[in-house]
């Protein structure tokens, strides 16, 4: 194959690349030349048309699946139409469904943060008509309000930890030997007293001097609540593999390409992994704005015929998550960019209104 001329596509070139690439995605047929030269108002003969469409296919920009049945957009074609052809726009009967997302996400602003993210994932796939998916959002600041401990057997206790005044987080700590009621309400009071209003990395910190440094001067009370302590508030429990919400994951069975159920099985086990989804969703983390995964562009084969949209989210200006839709290559990227680009300014927003 050729490369690209180090001139770009001639404008000619460009628009009938967006013509079918609008006529691809809308009616999801190989589009013949006869068609474009008809829905290109350029006044173009067809066979004019096929020279052009032999010079994009030749560089890569579009294919042709069957010998005379027209030509369809590669990966590279999405991606030259994304990023130089199309003109981001929200639609004008959009602006009421996102009005009703605003509101939602505002009557939700008092829930729990996973309440949120449900509701924006669910939006998202109600605007698009796709699978929407919203990762649970990172807390880069994590002081400790609170803690508490509950006997559940003989050797386990639940910790009940109160984070930054709102968050609750609860984590099951195995111990050597049976504690009292008494015993893990004083433990509590002292944990509490001791480290109540630092952060959870100072904590840590601290843990590890007392046991160190004052281990001789507390009591046998003290230093198993010390330990107990670190049990709860240890990194492996704290800092696990994030994790998202999804929506909406049947509305890709509608798509012809995408419909062949060994891949749906496939794609479907991707989302209930998580490992894949998550790994891209990561790579937007650091980015600004939308970022658009187009076909083989993900790296991994089960998403092939899939494209990715996302963008980052922020608290207190700062990037905590990442949400996004998903769907086949064939979507209307000049629909589904803005809403996922609006829907994570305004998760952001009801997010910091909990503040």
């Amino acid at each position: 194959m050729n490369e690209i001329p180090d001139d770009p596509l001639t404008e000619r070139a460009q628009h009938l690349l967006r013509v079918l690439v609008e006529s691809y995605i809308r009616e999801g047929q190989p589009v013949g030349s006869r068609n474009l030269s008809r829905d290109s108002g350029l006044n173009l003969s067809a066979a004019t048309v096929r020279n052009v469409m032999a010079d994009l296919e030749e560089y890569g920009f579009v294919t042709s699946p069957h010998t005379s049945a027209g030509r369809v957009p590669t990966d590279k074609g999405y991606r030259f139409f994304v990023d130089t052809l199309l003109r981001q726009r929200q639609r004008p009967d959009d602006a009421h469904m996102l009005n009703e997302l605003n509101q939602r996400l505002e009557q939700e602003a008092d829930r729990d943060p996973k309440a949120l993210v449900a509701v924006a994932s669910q939006m998202l796939s109600s605007l698009t008509h796709l699978a929407g998916v919203v990762t649970i959002p990172r807390q880069p600041h994590q002081s400790l309000s609170q803690i508490e401990f509950l006997p559940l057997s003989e050797s386990r206790v639940l910790a009940v930890m109160v984070i930054n005044g709102r968050d609750v987080q609860n984590r099951i700590v195995h111990l050597e030997r049976h504690y009292s009621a008494d015993e893990l309400r004083r433990a509590a009071n002292f944990l509490n007293q001791q480290f109540g209003g630092k952060e959870l990395a100072q904590i840590r910190l601290d843990i590890v001097e007392e046991l160190t440094q004052a281990g001789e001067s507390l009591n046998q009370l003290m230093r198993d609540a010390i330990r107990v302590a670190q049990q709860a508030v240890g990194e492996s429990n704290l800092h696990g593999e994030p994790e998202y919400v999804i929506a909406g994951e049947t509305n890709l069975m509608e798509f012809a390409e995408l419909s062949n159920v060994e891949k749906l099985r496939r794609l479907f086990d991707a989302f209930t992994s998580k490992r894949d989804i998550l790994h891209l969703l990561d790579q937007s983390l650091g980015a600004e704005g939308v970022q658009i995964f187009i076909g083989q562009e993900s790296g991994y084969q089960i998403l092939d015929n899939c494209s990715l949209v996302t963008a980052p989210y922020a608290l207190d200006n700062e990037t905590v998550g990442v949400l996004g839709v998903i769907g086949p290559t064939r979507m209307a990227y000049d629909r589904v960019i803005p809403i996922v680009d609006v829907t994570a300014r305004l998760l952001g927003s009801a997010l910091n209104s909990r503040r």
